[in-house]
């Protein structure tokens, strides 16, 4: 039994070896979105990363689900739906953020296009709620007054 425990010991200590002295390193786990894609910034310059040389639709086949009024800016809550079809994402921004992308789903067409979650809002400010299909950009907003700020007051 303690040979088992020899040759763990010994296993661990030259991969540790191994580690520090840079001759072998765990591999990093890669987002697919880069750090400026959440940059802060103005909407128009976050909505030219996010969709770049494509033309947004306006449309009322998206259901977005938000309070008018949050009385918290720190947990809005918020659902979005689509009767459009071959969805591949829905993404959500909020104009007056620090950083306006709150959120990006990709979605499987398998899956029905609806999703749930919670926004931090800074201040009374348009939710806009982005889905990309294969046919193009469809977006809807809605404007949300919030009586206590989320993001840093």
């Amino acid at each position: 039994m303690t040979n088992y425990r020899r040759q763990f010991i010994k296993k661990t200590a030259a991969l540790a070896v191994t580690m520090a002295a840079g001759l072998w390193h765990m591999p990093s786990a890669l987002a697919f979105w880069k750090a400026e894609d959440f940059a802060p910034g103005l909407l128009d310059a976050t909505l030219k990363r996010l969709v770049p040389n494509q033309k947004i639709t306006d449309t009322d086949q998206i259901t977005l689900k938000i309070p008018l009024i949050a009385e918290n800016g720190a947990v809005v809550p918020v659902s979005v739906s689509t009767t459009l079809d071959n969805v591949k994402s829905i993404s959500l921004l909020v104009e007056k953020n620090p950083i306006p992308l709150a959120i990006r789903f990709e979605l499987s067409p398998m899956l029905d296009a609806s999703v749930s979650t919670r926004l931090k809002m800074a201040e009374t400010a348009e939710v806009i709620a982005l889905v990309e299909t294969s046919d193009g950009i469809y977006r809807t907003k809605q404007q949300v007054k919030v009586t206590i700020g989320g993001c840093g007051g």
